[in-house]
C-alpha cells in the first residue's frame, strides 16, 4: 500500500489514495456537490448507501447502487455507440473529468481497444480539432506573455507534489505539423498512459503547452482557434523562454521529471542537450522512439539468429526520430564488440535530399556521423538498391513512402528483411502491413507506429507489431518515481530495451510480433521499470535509497483506481 511509504524518501501520498480495496467514507475529503464534481474523488453511482448519507449526498444521485463492473459496462456501451473515434475521443475527455477512477478502469480494461482513442492515431485529429472540443482544462498553458512570470503559473496548479511533466511547444504535433496551442491533446493522452500502463499516480502528473505562437495560417484564421495569434517565438527569445520554464519548473516541483514531446527537429536536439545533465528530463519522441526502434530490432534479430552488428541499417527520415534511433542502435553495437566508427558505418540516412554522405555540403551536426564516403544517391529506391539494408526503419510522415519496389528489393537483401515503418498517424506511415507482406513474399518482420489491423498471408494470420512509445515512457517514468535519479543517462534507454525485447517469446515472434501484446502493456511496463530502476539504483544516480526489493517497491508503488 502507499502508506507503507508514507514520511520515506520515495514519495508522500494524501491516505485518501493508499487503499485500493473497497472504498471508505474516511478517504474522501469533500461532501455534496463538492464531491460529485471532483473527478478524483467522485464514484458515481458506486457510493453505497451509507456513504451517500455520510456524505451528504443522498438524493443526489440515481437511488441505484452500481458495481463497479457494472458502471464500467455503461461506459463501455456508450463508447461503442457513438459514430466516431473522435466521438469517443470527447467521451472519455468528460468521463475524465467527472470520474477519473472509471476513466482509468476503463481505459486499462482494455488497452489494444482503448488506446488508440485516448492516444495515437485519434488524438491527432483532436489536436486539429481541439479548439471545437475543448471543455474543461486539463493542464497548463504557458504562453510568450508569461515571461517572467511562469513561477507563478505554475504554482497556479492545484497540486503541489508533481512529478512528472509532459510538455510541448506544438510545433512537430505527430506527423501533423503545427498545431500551436492546440498540440495540448498530446501531453494530457501521454500522461493518460503513464497512469494506464504503469500506474503513475495520476495527481502527480501536469501537462503543459508552451503556447509560443504558430505558424499555421489556418489555425490563425480559425475564430475557434484556442491559443494567441502572434508568430512564433524564435532564436534568444526562444532559448531565454525555455530556460526561464526550466529554473521555474525546479523551483516549483523541484522532483518533477521533464519529459520533452513533439518538437520541431531545429528544437528537439538542442533542448535536450542543454538539459539532459542538468535536470531529470528525456525526449520520448528521440529516445523514447529509439528505444522502441531497437527493441524491436533485437527480437527480430534473436529470432533470426544474427546480432544487431550483423546488420546493414536504412533510416528514411533524418530528423530528430531516426537519427536518435540510429545513435542508439550504435550504442548496442558497441556492446557486441564495434569501435563506435563501426557501428555509424551499419547506418545509413536517407532525407529530402537523398542519401547522406560525407559530400554534402551544410549537414547537420546531428547526420554527420553517419554521412559516408559515398557518390551521391538523389532515388530513394536507388539508394535501398545500393546500399542493400537488411533493416528500414521510416521515420519520414511521407505516406507510402515504402514502395511496392523497395519492397520487393528489401526481400532480395535479405531472407527476412525487418521493415519499421514507425511514422504516425496512420495516414503517415510509410507502408501499410498488408503491402509490407504482399511485395516481401510474406518474409517480413514488421512493425510499425500506428496499429493495422491483422495481415492473412497464404493460410496465416500475422499480427502487426505497433512499435509504439508506450512500451518506454510509462515503464521510465516508474522507475524515476522509484528511484528519483538525478538525471537520465542515454543508457536508461539500451537498457529498457533490451528488457522488453527479451519479453517477447517464439509463438509470439511466429504470429508475427517483436513486442509483447499490448494487451499486457500493464504487466510489460512494470517489468520494464524495474530492470530500469535497477540500473538507476546500480549507477549511482538515484538520490532514494535501494530497498531490499525492487520489484516489490515497483509493484506497491504502482496506483490503481481506488474503488
Amino acid at each position: 500500500m502507499w502508506q507503507n511509504y508514507e514520511g520515506s524518501d520515495y514519495v508522500r501520498l494524501p491516505r485518501r489514495f493508499g487503499n485500493f480495496g473497497a472504498m471508505a467514507t474516511t478517504h474522501i475529503t469533500k461532501r455534496g456537490f463538492d464531491l460529485l464534481r471532483d473527478p478524483r474523488e467522485n464514484r458515481g453511482t458506486v457510493f453505497t448507501h451509507q456513504e451517500r448519507i455520510d456524505l451528504g449526498i443522498v438524493g443526489l444521485l440515481p437511488p441505484v447502487i452500481s458495481p463497479p463492473e457494472l458502471q464500467m459496462s455503461r461506459a463501455e456501451m456508450h463508447l461503442d455507440a457513438l459514430p466516431t473515434d473522435l466521438d469517443r475521443y470527447v467521451y472519455f475527455s468528460d468521463l475524465q473529468d467527472r470520474n477519473e477512477a472509471l476513466f482509468y478502469r476503463v481505459l486499462m480494461h482494455d488497452p489494444v481497444k482503448y488506446m488508440p482513442i485516448v492516444y495515437t492515431p485519434t488524438v491527432g485529429l483532436a489536436c486539429q480539432q481541439y479548439g471545437r472540443i475543448y471543455r474543461r482544462p486539463k493542464g497548463l498553458w504557458i504562453t510568450a506573455d508569461h515571461r517572467g512570470m511562469i513561477r507563478d503559473v505554475l504554482r497556479n496548479w492545484p497540486e503541489r507534489d508533481v512529478r512528472f511533466i509532459v510538455v510541448t511547444d506544438g510545433e512537430r504535433i505527430l506527423g501533423l505539423g503545427d498545431q500551436g496551442a492546440q498540440g495540448m491533446g498530446i501531453p494530457i493522452g501521454k500522461l493518460a498512459l503513464y497512469t494506464a500502463c504503469a500506474g503513475i499516480p495520476p495527481q502527480m502528473t501536469l501537462p503543459i503547452t508552451l503556447d509560443v505562437g504558430t505558424a499555421n495560417e489556418t489555425l490563425l484564421e480559425d475564430p475557434f482557434y484556442i491559443g494567441t495569434r502572434i508568430e512564433r517565438l524564435k532564436g534568444e527569445p526562444y532559448d531565454s523562454f525555455i530556460d526561464e520554464f526550466v529554473d521555474a519548473v525546479q523551483e516549483v516541483f523541484p522532483h518533477a521529471c521533464i519529459q520533452w514531446e513533439d518538437f520541431a527537429n531545429h528544437h528537439a536536439v538542442p533542448v535536450l542537450d542543454r538539459y539532459r545533465e542538468q535536470v531529470c528530463s528525456f525526449n520520448d519522441d528521440i529516445q523514447g522512439t529509439a528505444a522502441v526502434g531497437v527493441a524491436g530490432v533485437l527480437s527480430a534479430v534473436r529470432f533470426k539468429g544474427e546480432r544487431v552488428s550483423d546488420q546493414r541499417f536504412m533510416f528514411f527520415g533524418a530528423g530528430s526520430a531516426g537519427v536518435g534511433i540510429a545513435e542508439l542502435m550504435s550504442l548496442v553495437m558497441v556492446e557486441e564488440g564495434l569501435s563506435i566508427e563501426e557501428a555509424h558505418a551499419r547506418c545509413w540516412l536517407v532525407d529530402s535530399q537523398g542519401l547522406v554522405t560525407s559530400h554534402r555540403h551544410g549537414l547537420a551536426e546531428t547526420k554527420r556521423p553517419f554521412a559516408h564516403d559515398h557518390a551521391p544517391i538523389d532515388s530513394f529506391e536507388e539508394a535501398v538498391q545500393t546500399v542493400k539494408p537488411t533493416v528500414l526503419i521510416g521515420t519520414s510522415t511521407i505516406h507510402n513512402a515504402f514502395t511496392p519496389t523497395i519492397l520487393r528489393t528489401m526481400a532480395q537483401n535479405t531472407p527476412r528483411p525487418i521493415i519499421f515503418p514507425y511514422s504516425n498517424p496512420t495516414s503517415k506511415s510509410e507502408c501499410s502491413a498488408q503491402d509490407a507482406y504482399d511485395h516481401t513474399d510474406g518474409t517480413v518482420i514488421f512493425a510499425s507506429g500506428s496499429p493495422f489491423p491483422p495481415v492473412a498471408w497464404k493460410g496465416n494470420t500475422y499480427i502487426p507489431s505497433q512499435g509504439n512509445n508506450v512500451y518506454i515512457f510509462p515503464a521510465i517514468g516508474m522507475a524515476v518515481l522509484a528511484t528519483r535519479p538525478r538525471i537520465i543517462p542515454e543508457q536508461a534507454f539500451v537498457v529498457a530495451a533490451r528488457a522488453l525485447s527479451e519479453l517477447v517469446t517464439q509463438e509470439e515472434f511466429e504470429r508475427g510480433l517483436v513486442y509483447p501484446p499490448l494487451a499486457k502493456i500493464r504487466e510489460t511496463s512494470l517489468i520494464v521499470a524495474e530492470r530500469v530502476a535497477e540500473y538507476f539504483f546500480d549507477s549511482g544516480i538515484a538520490h532514494a535509497h535501494k530497498p531490499a526489493s525492487v520489484h516489490a517497491l515497483i509493484q506497491q508503488l504502482s496506483w490503481h483506481p481506488p474503488y
